[in-house]
Parts: structure tokens; C-alpha cells; sequence
């Protein structure tokens, strides 16, 4: 993925969910302070039910960031929910010609999925913000910044402190990381997740009840998405009410020990205020043994 400089062009779009013109100017400002040009899309700030505008108007706006020559990145101004419903109409042939990173995560794993399985385009997992839309992070500010201006390996260190964690095992591998939200994933299968063989599948969840993350991690199995891993990392997993006598991290053990890979829980990925950016697609090499996820330039 080539590295943003100062004075590159970036365009702000709404593929999935509504979000406040306030929001989104408070991130502008953290980018333009990176030494960044910085526009935002035409139809970026309207409201189409829980959407940002209608599939037409969302659709127009991220393909013409996405052909713009001038525009180097294209930054989600949230997920939510309806990134998913326009990603088949994009015109992947003309994107793969000048690939551009998209910056997101939680529904914009589905759009760094596709991208990255019909055009090679890697993306960046990652945002100003968590799962409050008004509080930036410098924290993740800065691991965005250096994902995507910095010519230095990108470095995470498991929490131990984070649920996830308990699901560490040893060993390490290397390959290309791809997945992200949990629920996108499952979405995608079968029209638009790419192959994880060989792959090092990075998962992360908020908000799905435990049934429904039991169901989405059946479905990825049985139907052999999962088949040829070779490591899993794991992020933050919020919002999913125990039901005694599983909880969520019960459930991710049942159906991830199966698979004899290196997992490393317990990544500050994910739906939390100071998340780590990661780029989808590109090389990892995961060590379990000492809680690291290095991607290297």
C-alpha cells in the first residue's frame, strides 16, 4: 500500500450509517493537521432511514472517491450497517487499476473484504474513534497516522487485561491478515469474502447476542471458509451477554481450538476508544508465545 504525504488528497464518504456533520468535521480537523488535503463527499451527511442516504447516493459517492485520481485514501466516516447492500455494484476492474486504501472498520470490514478479494486493494482497519462517535483517541489517531504515513513496522501487543486474551495459545505464523468484524465476515461468505487459506483471519465483535455470534462462527465453519487458516487473531469482543454457563469468550474457544492454528488473543483492535489500526491484506506474522502482531513495510 503506498504511503500517504503531506499534501495528498483524501475524501471522507458515507457508505453504511448516518452520522453527524459535527463528528466528521472534528476528524477532518485531526487530518488536516497531518498535513493532508481533505474533502468530503456530496452526499456524505444525508439520512435515508438508518442509512446515509439511499443505495444510488451512497454508491455514486464511493465509487467516484474510489476512480477520483486525485484522491489518494478514502475514509469512512462510520460504520453501522449498509456498506454491504452497494459493494456488489462497484466496478472492481477500474479500482484495481489505481488501488486506494479505505479507512474503517466494523461494517467497512465488508467493503475491505471485497476490495481486497476482487482487486487486491488492502485496507486500513482502523479509525479516529471507537464505538463513540464523538470522542477522538489520540491513541488511535496515532496508529492510524502511522499506518498510513509512516514507513516504520506497525507493532501490537496483546492486553492481557482484555477478555479476549484468555483464548492465547503458542506458536507462530505468517501470512496475509484478513478478516475484521465478525458479523461482515459471515455476511460476506460466500459472494465477497475472500479465500482464508494461508491467512491469518483477524476477528473482532460488539453487539451480537451470544446466539448470534454461535451462529455466524457455525456457519463460517461448516461451510469451509475457515478450511487452510493458518493463524487467528482475536480483538476486542464487547457487547455479547453471557448465558450461563457459556459467555462469548466460552464460545470463540469452542469452535477456534478445533482449527490446531496459533491464536493470539487480547489485541486492542476493534470496536474500542484507542484501537490499533491494522491494513487487511498485507503480511502479518503472529507469535502467540510473545502476545505480538507485527506487520512490516
Amino acid at each position: 500500500m503506498p504511503l500517504l504525504r503531506s499534501g495528498d488528497l483524501v475524501r471522507f464518504v458515507s457508505p453504511a450509517s448516518c452520522v453527524s456533520p459535527q463528528a466528521v468535521e472534528r476528524r477532518m480537523d485531526v487530518v488536516r493537521s497531518w498535513g493532508l488535503l481533505v474533502e468530503v463527499s456530496p452526499n456524505a451527511f444525508k439520512k435515508f432511514s438508518y442509512l446515509a442516504g439511499t443505495d444510488d447516493e451512497r454508491f455514486s459517492d464511493l465509487s467516484n472517491a474510489l476512480l477520483d485520481p486525485s484522491v489518494r485514501a478514502v475514509f469512512a466516516t462510520r460504520g453501522g450497517k449498509g456498506s454491504y447492500r452497494i459493494l456488489h455494484r462497484l466496478p472492481f476492474g477500474l479500482i484495481g487499476r489505481d488501488p486506494k486504501p479505505v479507512i474503517g472498520f466494523s461494517d467497512i470490514t465488508a467493503l475491505h473484504l471485497a476490495l481486497w478479494r476482487e482487486c487486491s486493494a488492502i485496507g486500513v482497519h482502523g479509525a479516529l474513534t471507537g464505538d463513540d462517535e464523538d470522542c477522538l483517541s489520540e491513541i488511535a489517531a496515532k496508529a492510524l497516522r502511522s499506518a498510513l504515513m509512516e514507513d516504520s513496522p506497525l507493532s501490537i501487543q496483546s492486553d492481557r487485561m482484555l477478555p479476549s486474551a484468555a483464548l492465547t495459545t503458542s506458536g507462530s505464523s505468517t501470512g496475509p491478515l484478513i478478516g475484521g468484524n465478525l458479523d461482515m465476515i459471515a455476511t460476506t461468505a460466500g459472494w465477497a469474502l475472500p479465500s482464508l487459506r494461508g491467512a491469518i483471519l483477524l476477528i473482532e465483535s460488539a453487539g451480537l447476542a451470544i446466539g448470534q455470534l454461535d451462529r455466524a462462527l457455525t456457519m463460517l465453519g461448516r461451510a469451509g471458509h475457515l478450511d487452510g487458516l493458518v493463524g487467528i487473531a482475536v480483538g476486542h469482543v464487547k457487547g455479547t451477554p453471557p448465558n450461563p454457563p457459556l459467555d462469548a469468550i466460552d464460545l470463540l474457544r469452542q469452535h477456534l481450538s478445533g482449527f490446531a492454528v496459533p491464536i493470539l488473543g487480547g489485541l486492542p483492535i476493534g470496536h474500542d476508544g484507542d484501537a490499533r489500526s491494522v491494513l487487511i491484506g498485507a503480511r502479518a506474522e503472529l507469535d502467540a508465545d510473545s502476545g505480538t502482531l507485527v506487520q512490516r513495510p
